[in-house]
């Protein structure tokens, strides 16, 4: 999901200035669901292990997930590894390779300029001699004790792990515009290798991702896998292909998503803030025939709202199952977390 380049510092900081007061009021009664809804493990137990590793995927497997999360992005030799950006400064230990000093470059992604290393710009066989590290090491120091034991894994690597332990896979296309732009276009090689997989069909437990739209339009006509258009609580998808997300969250712009998505995946707030009523984006999607799985569910008081947050250090835990609950009762058919275990309880409990 979201949180393009996130400055780790940024976040702790927020916090520190004297936000993080402790709970002060409680979330809306939930209500169980009428049906169950899928527990998607963002980027793995990710608040547990460095992200995007098998050793964090397998984790979220053992505590119960449905979906593991694979954020692709391509390698120069056209192979899907699961990073979180293309940029791998910030999640591998690249910066301590000499022989890759060459490589840090600057380029102009979605509009922003960014420096650092890219795997566009690396072989599967470079890239697989890198060690991931994990990205918050101020608020997850836990997650920092396992940097440099695992490497970036293949897509073909999370599929079959996937099938070995019977969950799904929610791949999520990283700059499908920019990719094809420098000549790596992603559609027809993800569909291809989710077909040799057996993976082809509206029922396979398969979904895909994207915060682009003509990505989605493109991948409707190749394919049956279900597609879910992410949405952020600000500015527009970067193929420009809608003005806003805000125009594709009104019950127009919804209509206009069902025509070739199956689901919206939207920033938690654009449902819920923290205080106060909820939104009517719950009620708007499910009139459009489409389902909601909204992100992203964190344990740390500096992702929760001021009235689920515990004590003022960024890095406790807060109420994050209430959190979770709150959503489950507003009707989501799904929903992210780097913490799968609290989301399978948290389910559990607004089940009762």
């Amino acid at each position: 999901m979201r949180m393009f380049f996130a400055t780790p510092g940024a976040l702790v900081a927020a916090l520190a200035l004297g936000q993080g007061a402790a709970m002060s009021s409680s979330p809306p009664a939930a209500k169980p669901p009428a049906t169950k809804p899928i527990v998607i493990a963002h980027r793995g137990a990710s608040g547990l292990r460095p992200e995007h590793t098998l050793a964090s995927y397998t984790l979220a497997i053992e505590q119960g997930a449905d979906f593991i999360e694979p954020d692709l992005v391509l390698t120069k030799d056209n192979v899907f590894v699961a990073r979180h950006e293309n940029d791998i400064t910030g999640t591998t230990d690249v910066a301590a390779h000499p022989e890759f000093a060459a490589r840090k470059a600057t380029k102009l992604i979605d509009g922003e300029s960014h420096t650092g290393w890219f795997t566009e710009d690396f072989t599967l066989a470079e890239l697989k001699t890198l060690r991931a590290k994990e990205r918050l090491p101020q608020l997850r120091p836990g997650s920092a004790k396992f940097d440099g034991q695992f490497d970036v894994p293949t897509l073909a690597e999370v599929i079959a792990l996937a099938k070995l332990h019977g969950v799904g896979i929610y791949p999520e296309t990283k700059h499908p515009s920019y990719f094809a732009l420098i000549g790596h276009p992603m559609e027809a090689r993800l569909v291809a290798q989710l077909k040799a997989a057996g993976w082809d069909s509206a029922s396979a437990p398969v979904f895909i991702q994207s915060f682009e739209v003509d990505n989605l339009k493109e991948l409707h006509k190749m394919t049956r896998v279900r597609l879910i258009q992410l949405m952020d609580a600000s500015g527009g998808p970067a193929d420009k292909a809608a003005p806003s997300y805000a125009a594709m969250a009104t019950p127009e712009g919804l209509k206009a998503i069902a025509a070739y998505a199956y689901g919206i995946g939207p920033n938690k707030s654009m449902i819920w803030t923290g205080a106060g009523p909820q939104t009517s984006l719950v009620a708007d999607a499910h009139a459009a025939g489409l389902k909601l799985h909204p992100w992203t569910f964190r344990a740390e008081n500096a992702f929760l709202p001021a009235g689920l947050r515990v004590g003022t250090d960024p890095a406790a835990h807060g109420q994050v199952e209430a959190e979770i609950r709150t959503y489950i009762g507003f009707g989501v058919d799904g929903f992210f977390t780097d913490f799968p275990a609290i989301g399978v309880a948290a389910r559990k409990a607004a089940r009762r």
